[in-house]
């Protein structure tokens, strides 16, 4: 089965420009840097890959402060300080080496990565949230697929793993990251899109109903939101409107409000759309749309 067919099969309706994105990496063996929007379904990509090339997930999230002890390797200090008390005047040399051998090392996302005997999928999600410093600290990952460990050694992929970074584009990255990459930018899907993703993963629903909320959910995303609803946010108002057996938006507008929860996120962008006296929400009131 092929990537688009697959991804498909799992609720995943993705563009050719997508599907080529993620074979071109595959076939260069290069990791793929996927940036857009909040919700657009960056993250999204990664766990249907692992699930069409029946592959592992190792999922790194990144933040602030990330280092190379939560993203590469660390040691079980606990456990050395409990073996330096029972080993007593054992030598020196030898359990110096024992101390710092495989059997107290923990592997973080990156070396397990590394580590696997069998291709995975590697997913370091929001790139742009961990510093420049962690950034220089991946190349050596992304360029050679190896880690140095300086007491053990280095280790080198025996299998590379299929690579893929997510920004959200909170801050800008640098050049030798980019050059590394394979660069996709990931939008919102256009109406008919989005139309398919709903019933593709929400099969069950009712077209009409299907069709009026992506309407109003691609009408809101040209608004000057906060926080403009995702595909996540599509499909949980979808999934909302269908449990409080609402078929039509028009003909159950006080449930329709009652769902914004579902969709919304913000104050500031709720109190918005309720100072548009509905009209976002039914444009030409009481019409069918």
């Amino acid at each position: 089965m092929g990537i688009e067919a697959g991804f498909r099969a799992e609720g995943y309706v993705a563009d050719e420009s997508l599907v080529l994105a993620i074979e071109l990496a595959h076939s260069l063996n290069k990791p793929l840097l996927i940036e857009g929007e909040a919700g657009v379904g960056k993250t999204e990509v990664s766990k249907c890959l692992a699930t069409v090339t029946n592959s592992e997930l190792i999922r790194l999230q990144c933040y602030e402060g990330l280092d190379a002890q939560h993203a590469l390797y660390d040691w079980d200090y606990q456990r050395q300080l409990l073996a330096i008390q029972l080993a007593g005047s054992a030598d020196p040399e030898q359990l110096k080496k024992t101390l710092y051998s495989d059997d107290f090392l923990i592997r973080r996302p990156l070396l397990n990565a590394i580590s696997s005997d069998t291709p995975v999928v590697l997913l370091i999600d929001e790139i742009d949230r961990a510093d420049e410093e962690f950034e220089a600290l991946l190349l050596e990952v992304l360029s050679d697929f190896q880690i140095s460990i300086p007491e053990l050694g280095t280790f080198k992929a025996s299998s590379k793993p299929r690579v893929i970074l997510t920004s959200n584009g909170v801050r800008e990255l640098s050049d030798a990251l980019r050059r590394r990459c394979l660069y996709h930018y990931l939008d919102y899907p256009d109406e008919q899109r989005e139309l398919e993703i709903v019933s593709a993963r929400i099969p069950d629903i009712d077209s009409k109903l299907a069709g009026q909320l992506v309407k109003v959910v691609q009408r809101l995303r040209s608004e000057s939101l906060r926080k403009s609803p995702g595909i996540a946010e599509t499909l949980d108002w979808a999934a909302s409107l269908m449990h409080m057996n609402v078929d039509d938006l028009y003909k159950h507008q006080d449930k329709v409000e009652q769902s914004l929860s579902a969709l919304i996120k913000t104050r500031e962008d709720l109190n918005y759309l309720k100072s548009s006296n509905g009209e976002l929400l039914f444009p030409n009131q009481h019409k069918m749309s």
